[in-house]
């Protein structure tokens, strides 16, 4: 099933502007500045980016005509950014994934699925790490309607968070055409469509979800 989707990087020389639903970045150093800025969970928007360079989470989601049967997409993943730490780890929601496997990593020592998790050692500069999976992310509601849910998307470290970016391309089947979003377009999220493709970029502080309706029109 994966393999229809099209394939992630064949280099990491270049990662494609593409993170992945119900993921969790955890940094497990102990740096003071880190646990001195932002807030406590309220999800904000940022209309104007950050100054300095943020967490870059990217994620491509293939939703099939046996998605609308199975709830399973096809998803692909990367992260760039990532703060240099000795020790990170990215976690998902238990039962929302499988199949889970890192592809790709660059300027890191090692990376590796463990349960739920990737984890990650000895992050060097403008390192990133790619995953690929199946995302139980679509539900069905109802009347030839859907919800392709995602998230908690979120930057944290001990009680706060942190500024995040989160672009997100979804592929859409034939017949199958987007109604809405939760939450709805505004500054520092913003909702742009590309065909069958749609792309959704967000700018934000706190913990975001979102929610993409969707009708099958057969």
């Amino acid at each position: 099933m994966r393999r229809a989707l099209v394939p992630l990087l064949a280099a990491l020389a270049a990662i494609p502007a593409f993170g992945a639903p119900d993921a969790d970045v955890l940094l497990l150093d102990d740096a003071e500045e880190r646990a001195q800025r932002v807030n406590e969970g309220e999800l904000v928007f940022l209309p104007q980016r950050p100054e300095r360079p943020v967490h870059h989470h990217m994620t491509r989601l293939e939703v099939t005509r046996d998605a609308l049967d199975s709830g399973w997409v096809l998803l692909q993943q990367c992260h760039e950014g990532l703060d240099r730490v000795p020790e990170l780890q990215i976690v998902y929601q238990p039962g929302k994934l499988r199949r889970l496997e890192v592809v790709a990593h660059r300027n890191l020592e090692t990376a590796w699925v463990e349960g739920d998790s990737v984890q990650i050692r000895n992050v060097g500069a403008d390192a990133a790490v790619c995953i690929a999976a199946e995302a139980r992310a679509l539900h069905r509601t109802g009347d030839g309607t859907y919800e392709l849910r995602n998230g908690p998307f979120m930057r944290r470290f001990l009680d706060g968070y942190f500024p995040m970016h989160v672009s997100l391309e979804v592929l859409l089947p034939e017949g199958l055409a987007l109604t809405g979003t939760t939450p709805e377009p505004q500054p520092g999220f913003t909702l742009h469509p590309s065909g069958r493709w749609w792309l959704i970029d967000a700018w934000f502080e706190g913990r975001l979800s979102t929610v993409l309706r969707l009708r099958d029109g057969g």
